[in-house]
């Protein structure tokens, strides 16, 4: 025997609880269901944070985490605070304007950023066909989506007609929007739906048809984390005072909260499971808390207090509780990283061949595995209220 003595008791009551076909029926279901719930839970959050991170990489790192307009009434003193702060990746210039692409087979509506040489751009990475450098070495050149090329019907080499509707030019015609040919250099695909509405051009190229000097252009500011943008506030929202700015929210906010909404949802509703499993633990124990009245009675005249005995029946309820636990966490880890196997053995095939995107965060799951354990431990105070509340003189009276 260890001490405590009460552990050693619950646990010897655990694998006695064996004998009763019943109560060892309850038993397993409460440690399966725990078990079930947790991996459901984990592997699903899973999912949904990677997918999470895939649009974060796919949509928020084209646009700017936040712009600042009107940034040459910036001090230089500000600037450098700015781009020295820890949770900022770097500070770019910025242009945009929305315009019209026309060629003979399409015309679509965009929005034209400007790309300047010399500062890093995710757009590297999803390059699938000629290169930025072209873009920046020579005027007017143009980076198309291959959703937006395969829509107007062109590739590499082409030209493609770009519109402005917010400048105007006179002509003899009257004051018509400014055009200009444009030669397509590259051809990306981020696989978001920023491919639909993103096009990008040479920053100095755009700032001349868009009228404005090298110096005027908006500043934008890349963190590290889209998510940290209310901590980058909070701590630096001094330096942005004064100034008309403008972050991811305004334009991908709501799909963003829509996901998050979603995610929490889906948590809520697995974590039933787990609830559920935890009220077959409250089942068992007050099953064996009746079976075992006698022998409760025993200890008693043994010398085990009440305290003593609440804690025989509640290591008796943590042992499923933290059984369950380990191994919804153990097949929730190995779901979710084979999560894409498991879907070819079950012959199931996401469109066009994806595959589910995973991330599992650490955080998160500490989270679960606590939870589930705070609720097993709960589930284990009623019936360990009523075991300490045993009398031995009206038990043993006719013993």
């Amino acid at each position: 025997m260890f001490q405590p003595v009460s552990l050693f008791v619950g646990l010897r009551y655990s694998r006695a609880a064996k004998g009763n076909a019943f109560i060892s029926f309850i038993s397993f279901f409460s440690i399966a269901g725990i078990a079930l719930g947790l991996m459901s839970l984990i592997t699903v959050s899973s999912v949904m944070n990677g997918f999470e991170q895939t649009l974060k990489a796919a949509m928020l790192d084209l646009i700017p985490h936040v712009q600042i307009k009107e940034s040459e009434q910036l001090d230089q003193t500000k600037l450098k605070a700015i781009e020295d702060h820890p949770l900022v990746k770097q500070v770019s210039p910025y242009v945009t304007s929305d315009v019209i692409l026309q060629t003979n087979q399409d015309l679509v509506g965009v929005q034209l950023q400007g790309l300047f040489e010399g500062y890093e751009s995710v757009l590297d990475d999803a390059i699938r066909g000629g290169s930025l450098t072209r873009l920046h070495k020579h005027k007017y050149q143009i980076a198309l989506s291959r959703y937006l090329a395969n829509k107007l019907g062109v590739s590499i080499g082409q030209q493609i007609r770009i519109i402005m509707p917010e400048y105007t030019t006179y002509t003899p015609l009257g004051r018509t929007p400014t055009q200009r040919l444009f030669t397509v250099a590259a051809i990306y695909d981020a696989q978001s739906e920023a491919d639909t509405y993103l096009a990008f051009a040479d920053g100095k190229s755009l700032q001349r048809l868009m009228r404005k000097k090298p110096e005027q252009y908006d500043l934008n500011i890349q963190l590290f984390d889209a998510f940290n943008l209310p901590d980058f506030y909070q701590q630096a929202g001094h330096l942005l005072q004064g100034f008309d700015t403008q972050d991811w929210q305004t334009q991908q906010g709501t799909l963003f909260a829509a996901v998050a909404m979603e995610k929490r949802i889906m948590s809520l509703l697995l974590g039933l499971i787990v609830i559920v499993a935890v009220f077959n633990i409250i089942s068992a124990l007050s099953m064996m808390v009746s079976e075992k009245q006698g022998e409760v009675a025993i200890l008693q005249t043994l010398g085990f207090t009440p305290q003593m005995i609440a804690k025989v029946f509640m290591a008796q309820g943590m042992y499923n509780g933290i059984f369950g636990t380990i191994l919804g966490i153990f097949g929730g880890l190995l779901l979710s990283n084979y999560i894409n196997e498991a879907l070819h053995l079950a012959g199931l095939q996401l469109l066009g061949g994806a595959e589910l995107p995973v991330k599992i965060e650490q955080t998160e799951l500490m989270i679960m595995a606590m939870g589930s354990i705070l609720l097993s431990f709960l589930a284990t105070l009623y019936p360990a209220k009523r075991a300490s509340s045993v009398l031995p003189a009206e038990v043993l009276r006719y013993e």
